[in-house]
């Protein structure tokens, strides 16, 4: 079954960076691999994790007669440079661009909002950055999991590559487990029904 999706969750990889604001996308993949039943796996030459499964209305790696394809990634590589994988993946696995979706953190929402679009600029986000640099457009899906502004003059840089303090986690876990549901429904119901049911 070629894989007709790639849903690839932004972070830096190592333990260095489990549990940061930044790896926010990267754990919803996580999250979409357990309802899945799947593990990340490293491919060959392609600089990324990844796992082949298929969504349907029936739920992740449920086959059904509606079920869609999609793979789903981790990059291998530092954030700034995660188009390096993607495009390597997605010219592999055949996908376009509208049928690729990017799951990422985004400090001008606020922490517990989540906002899905197609296209747009990267404001900053140097994985988005690399994204529409390697695929030469910005015109895919993304699935923007607010974690807010730091406080007072703190470095944004510093704020996002700082660990979810254990009082927030619950939240923040909540959070993942929301972006996953948008990922699935946006698969199975389209960009327009997901942005109406998880827009905040």
């Amino acid at each position: 079954m070629s894989p007709s999706w790639l849903v690839i969750g932004l972070g830096n990889p190592g333990p260095r960076y489990d549990g940061t604001r930044h790896n926010v996308g990267a754990d919803v993949v996580t999250e979409l691999c357990l309802r899945a039943g799947e593990k990340l796996s490293p491919a060959r030459r392609q600089q990324a994790e990844l796992v082949c499964t298929r969504v349907s209305s029936a739920g992740l790696g449920v086959p059904a007669a509606d079920a869609q394809a999609v793979t789903l990634m981790r990059s291998r590589t530092y954030m700034n440079e995660s188009g390096i994988a993607v495009r390597k993946v997605a010219s592999v696995a055949g996908i376009t661009p509208d049928h690729l979706i990017v799951v990422h953190d985004e400090i001008d929402l606020d922490p517990g909002r989540l906002r899905l679009k197609k296209g747009g600029g990267d404001n900053g986000h140097n994985g988005l950055k690399s994204i529409r640099a390697h695929m030469r457009t910005g015109d895919f899906i993304r699935v923007r999991v607010g974690v807010g502004r730091p406080p007072g003059h703190q470095d944004p840089a510093d704020w996002v590559l700082a660990r979810v303090p254990a009082r927030q986690r619950a939240d923040m876990d909540v959070q993942v487990t929301l972006a996953a549901d948008a990922v699935e429904t946006i698969i199975n119901q389209g960009l327009t029904a997901a942005q109406n049911r998880f827009n905040s």
